[in-house]
């Protein structure tokens, strides 16, 4: 599992019923592509939940390497590009993935949360820490599904989780989510990744 994420931060006074609009055209174009676990489309608004920010911040979970590079260079991310001008597109590599207890609920919203893994620290136990944050996501009611992944480029974890409602029993930056492309998500492995 790969995790990918990008973030378009807006004006303050950006029309966010925009990235809606488009997201209700555009979002379905991505629910049967190849390689891919799940595409959240996510949606901060300024004000709204107390986000500082306009933000729009697709998150992805991926199957596959393949899907992953089709999509950026095979044309899907180009389109992003033309609309919004071209963002940094981080990657992560997944530690796990947990379906919640809340699997078959729509997911209405995600909390994202990055940290630092500390100098020093024992990356095994950091990594397997990682591991049991997204399973006691999983367990929290409500949840839809939680993921964790790391970036060995600047040591630090993400974590993931989709929720049915907006109290999430998780720390981090709380997201709308506008849409849910799954084409893969039950081929995404559960548990530990290695």
């Amino acid at each position: 599992m790969h995790a990918m994420q990008y973030e378009l931060t807006l004006p303050a006074d950006y029309d966010m019923d925009v990235v809606r609009a488009r997201v209700a055209r555009v979002g379905h174009l991505l629910d049967d592509w190849p390689g891919l676990g799940v595409k959240a489309y996510l949606l901060r608004e300024r004000g709204v939940h107390g986000s500082p920010v306009n933000q729009y911040a697709p998150f992805y979970l991926w199957n596959t390497v393949e899907g992953m590079n089709a999509f950026l260079w095979g044309g899907g991310f180009q389109v992003l590009s033309d609309d919004f001008g071209r963002p940094t597109a981080r990657q992560w590599t997944g530690l796990a993935h947990e379906e919640g207890v809340a699997a078959g609920s729509p997911a209405r919203f995600a909390v994202r949360r990055r940290q630092p893994v500390p100098d020093g620290a024992a990356l095994g136990e950091a990594a397997q820490d990682a591991v049991e944050e997204a399973a006691r996501l999983a367990r929290e009611n409500g949840a839809v599904l939680a993921a964790a992944a790391v970036d060995t480029s600047r040591w630090e974890t993400v974590h993931f989780s989709l929720w049915e409602h907006d109290t999430p029993k998780a720390e981090g930056e709380l997201f709308q989510v506008l849409h849910l492309s799954a084409p893969g998500r039950a081929a995404l492995p559960g548990g530990r990744q290695w």
